[in-house]
């Protein structure tokens, strides 16, 4: 079983236009509302593809009620944490006509410090069943800078490997703690280390510990890099439109459907990530793939 850890979720509600024009009004359909949130769509992901995950998140106020809703219905297996803080939303603007999509995420509100120990509790307690654990997403304001590299040494201790997508001080100190995985994308990467260039700034965090740097580069792929490896890179010939809001997310879920199953070779590893986030891509809502996603992977160009 993967655990999937999600400090800060969100209900993600996803609009559609035919074309966006800034600075006008737009009538449009309802959006499409479920639980998000990064660890919650990996989740997903996992679960779609024949995986068993366990998605741990927490919920607050009117906007959790509907989190939590929609993850008992979806049978999804997880567990909610309650806190008190309003659980926050996440805003996507597809844009038909361009195929490309605008994201608005809230920051979330504060946790007690007796909210983050029964999150942790629950950390614990079901890590012991776990094949591996993924830590995802943006942690909210005043949140422990450690609570990923916590996680990083628990999976360590339990002798199951670990994966944090995460930026900024999350994601250093989970190098430091030696994330088996750390997946970025080239913004986050860039904003965590001060290093524009991917390569560079993914040699910075394996100097830090990390075992594998996975970096999405959004419609030039994703590239992966090791502590003694040349870097990889993964791309299809042209880049696909559609909605892009939990490509991330899927690559994340591909990483930890494979550390699960034993593989680890970068190559297959970044392969399968690559093709689940490109089918996430085609696919209406985060948290899905398109059913093509096979069939992707075999048109993939790798280059070293």
């Amino acid at each position: 079983m993967i655990l999937t850890v999600t400090p800060n979720p969100a209900v993600d509600l996803t609009y559609a236009v035919d074309e966006l024009d800034v600075g006008e009004s737009h009538r449009v359909a309802a959006p499409a509302a479920r639980a998000g949130g990064k660890g919650i769509n990996v989740a997903r992901v996992i679960a779609q593809t024949g995986g068993s995950a366990f998605a741990l998140t927490t919920a607050g106020g009117a906007a959790g009620l509907r989190l939590a809703d929609d993850l008992g219905a979806s049978g999804l297996p997880h567990e909610i944490v309650p806190v008190a803080a309003q659980t926050r939303s996440s805003v996507a603007i597809v844009d038909r006509g361009s195929g490309l999509t605008t994201i608005f995420n809230e920051t979330g509100d504060q946790l007690s410090a007796a909210e983050w120990s029964a999150l942790w509790d629950a950390v614990t307690r079901l890590s012991v069943p776990a094949t591996c654990i993924v830590g995802s997403g943006s942690l909210p304001p005043g949140a422990p800078e450690d609570f990923y590299a916590e996680l990083v040494a628990l999976a360590a201790a339990r002798g199951i490997p670990s994966i944090v997508d995460a930026t900024g001080p999350g994601l250093l100190r989970a190098a430091e703690a030696g994330a088996s995985v750390l997946k970025p994308n080239r913004r986050e990467l860039a904003e965590s280390t001060g290093e524009s260039d991917p390569v560079a700034g993914a040699r910075i965090l394996l100097d830090r510990g990390a075992g594998l740097l996975l970096v999405s580069l959004g419609a030039d792929g994703m590239l992966a890099i090791g502590p003694s490896s040349s870097p990889v890179r993964a791309r299809l010939a042209e880049p696909l439109h559609g909605n892009a809001t939990g490509a991330g997310d899927a690559g994340v879920a591909a990483v930890a459907a494979c550390l699960a199953a034993g593989v680890t070779d970068p190559e297959r590893i970044l392969r399968r990530a690559t093709a689940w986030s490109a089918a996430a891509v085609l696919a209406p809502l985060a948290g899905e793939l398109d059913p093509s996603y096979p069939e992707i992977e075999t048109r993939l160009i790798v280059t070293g």
